[in-house]
């Protein structure tokens, strides 16, 4: 049986020589070492032999297994680098024919959206301030006034960390981050992601984009507030949209205002989109609350301010009459390529 063994790997290895596919290699391999093979055919022959021969017989049997595994490795490298010589030649490709035409890709519509509106603002007098995702509960909730009791303070709307912090539930901790780094005269947006515990549907998601604004200065008034949100829809949606501020309540504003826009789709007339109201609702607006200059240490009776927030997703839809926000996260490539040549 030894005899054999060996002539069993000498024929082996001229077999696995001669093959020159991977083809080739995986009928050599199923050859010597499947199911069928003559090798495995000796592991059933040695209840032929005395329990004191079958140990060292094994051990042979494994050894020839070895070295037939690696005349097939070998090989098979050899026979990977023939193949990628040919293929590269030169003399292989049909130099006439015409390229593959790779295909150009595009910004996303809420990229697109969101750099429309920093031009927008950058356009009126107006800085970009960023901050973390991560954030806590006094840039998040205190410093804005907001109670204890709110109910966006709890589970239910807020994602609440193990080491104690958030994610912020609104870019309005960039404005608090801002007022406690700088002082007045301040002029900035905060365009970013936001996150609350939302059901995903038509109107809502879990993470989202906003584009807060604050200005504080002396002698802000709630016309200044007006003039911006018009303007600012004016350059947007054209210069046939009006807007309007109706009266609301938010912690961290006094007077809290609603901001709407006509509707783009119907000019106002009434419509699907607009409920027959002729107006599209875009975000909350106000007076900078009093109690959160004191609370960062500004003068509430020298200075004055505004603030607004204006959601990504809710313009994107109403400029490209998109249904369903889940739309614009589905990464669906038919919808995607509609928006390859709207911003270069």
């Amino acid at each position: 049986m030894q005899e054999q063994l060996k002539e069993l790997v000498k024929q082996a290895e001229t077999d696995i020589q001669a093959c020159v596919t991977a083809n080739d290699l995986m009928n050599a391999k199923a050859q010597y070492l499947g199911k069928k093979s003559v090798l495995n055919g000796l592991f059933a022959r040695m209840k032929e032999l005395s329990p004191e021969e079958r140990p060292a017989f094994g051990n042979m049997i494994n050894q020839s297994r070895t070295q037939i595994e690696a005349l097939l490795e070998i090989r098979s490298k050899q026979v990977k680098e023939q193949a990628w010589m040919n293929n590269s030649n030169a003399s292989s490709y049909d130099l006439s024919m015409p390229g593959i035409e790779s295909s150009r890709g595009g910004f996303h519509p809420l990229t697109i959206v969101r750099r429309e509106i920093d031009e927008v603002f950058l356009s009126m007098g107006f800085e970009i301030a960023e901050g973390p995702d991560i954030d806590d509960d006094f840039h998040n909730f205190d410093a804005l006034n907001t109670p204890a009791d709110h109910p966006s303070r709890n589970l239910a709307d807020t994602f609440y960390l193990e080491n104690g912090g958030l994610l912020r539930t609104q870019t309005s901790t960039v404005q608090i981050r801002t007022m406690e780094r700088y002082a007045p005269p301040i002029r900035i947006i905060s365009p970013g992601r936001c996150y609350r515990n939302d059901k995903p549907d038509p109107s809502h998601s879990p993470v989202f984009h906003q584009v807060e604004a604050l200005v504080v200065d002396k002698g802000i008034s709630l016309g200044d507030l007006t003039d911006t949100l018009q303007q600012f829809a004016s350059i947007m949606f054209g210069k046939k949209v009006g807007s309007r501020i109706r009266p609301h309540f938010f912690p961290f504003t006094e007077p809290s205002a609603e901001m709407d826009i006509s509707c783009v789709v119907c000019g106002g007339s009434g419509c699907r989109v607009c409920k027959n109201s002729g107006w599209l609702e875009m975000g909350g607006a106000g007076m900078v609350d009093p109690n959160v200059f004191d609370i960062l240490g500004i003068d509430s009776e020298l200075y004055t301010g505004f603030a607004f927030g204006l959601g990504i997703e809710r313009i994107a839809m109403l400029k490209y009459n998109i249904p369903d926000m889940r739309i614009l996260f589905e990464n669906d490539l038919k919808m995607l390529r509609q928006f390859k040549g709207e911003l270069r």
